[in-house]
């Protein structure tokens, strides 16, 4: 979809270990990754193509004021991670800002009506891995409490090699598309479409965005 759109400048919200804002990168692409989560970003910052993005720690608050992109993109289910009506409007207007007039924000959120929670079990989620340099970890999904529209799991690691097991608790919050819909308008996007993911088919959906007029912030 960079491509698709010709986009030369991305920024990635929520861009975690930065394998995507790198891979751009690498393309010639100017990318900006912002994430909240340090350790993901000292992680971000080791790969191949990582002197070539601008990093920042913290959420789109963070973003310098004079940043205009051609496209913002939100992977990996990211618009879910915000919980409240004030978190996902704020986060929605500062992309705005960042985004030049005409320029658009790609982002995927979960279907709500097809339920992936149901397979977010050891049964369906066990994974084992061999990692260089680390050996065998195995990994899977709790399913820890269902409140519509929040979800709230538990993801479980264990490394062979000392039998360590760490855990990290989330939650996220499935949007119907009507929310998602009027969230982007009051935020000072259009959505020109709605796509299905060629990876899930049917189980998510990819919104295009695109801005309109001058973007302000609000108080």
């Amino acid at each position: 979809m960079v491509d698709e759109y010709g986009a030369r400048s991305v920024l990635d919200v929520g861009c975690g270990t930065g394998t995507f804002a790198c891979l751009l990168a690498r393309r010639g692409i100017g990318v900006v990754g912002v994430d909240p989560a340090l350790a993901s970003l000292d992680v971000a910052q080791r790969k191949l193509g990582a002197d070539r993005v601008t990093w920042i720690h913290g959420d789109a608050a963070a973003l310098p004021a004079d940043l205009r992109v051609d496209l913002a993109v939100m992977t990996g289910n990211v618009a879910q991670v915000f919980l409240t009506d004030q978190a996902w409007a704020d986060t929605l207007r500062h992309v705005r800002a960042a985004v030049r007039s005409g320029g658009r924000l790609v982002f995927e959120t979960r279907d709500p009506a097809r339920r992936a929670w149901e397979d977010w079990t050891p049964e369906h989620s066990r994974v084992t891995t061999d990692v260089e340099g680390v050996g065998r970890v195995e990994s899977w999904i709790d399913l820890l409490a269902v409140d519509p529209p929040y979800v709230s799991f538990r993801g479980s690691v264990r490394f062979e090699s000392d039998g360590a097991l760490l855990t990290s608790d989330s939650t996220l919050r499935f949007r119907t598309q009507d929310e998602i819909e009027r969230s982007l308008a009051a935020a000072g996007f259009d959505v020109e479409e709605v796509r299905d993911a060629p990876d899930r088919p049917g189980r998510e959906w990819v919104y295009v965005a695109r801005a309109r007029g001058a973007a302000r912030i609000g108080a």
